[in-house]
C-alpha cells in the first residue's frame, strides 16, 4: 500500500474523530443529556399512552392548584 493512501486514511480518521468530538462537546454544552427523568419515566410507564396520561394528570393537578390556591 502506498504511503499517500495511509496518510489520506489517517487524515480522514482524525478529521472525522474531531468532528464527532466537537458534536459531542456541543451537545453537552447545550444540555442534550440533562434529562434526568427520562429513564425513570421509561421504567414507570409501559408505553407512550401511559406516559401521556400521566403528563395530562399532572397538568390538571397544577391547574387545580393554581385555581384553588388560597391567597
Amino acid at each position: 500500500m502506498d504511503n499517500w493512501v495511509i496518510a489520506m486514511m489517517l487524515g480522514a480518521s482524525i478529521f472525522l474523530g474531531a468532528v464527532a468530538l466537537f458534536a459531542f462537546l456541543w451537545a453537552i454544552k447545550n444540555g442534550q443529556f440533562d434529562d434526568q427523568e427520562k429513564f425513570l419515566n421509561g421504567a414507570k410507564f409501559d408505553n407512550e399512552d401511559d406516559l401521556n396520561d400521566a403528563i395530562n394528570i399532572e397538568k390538571k393537578r397544577e391547574e387545580l392548584k393554581k385555581k384553588y390556591k388560597p391567597e
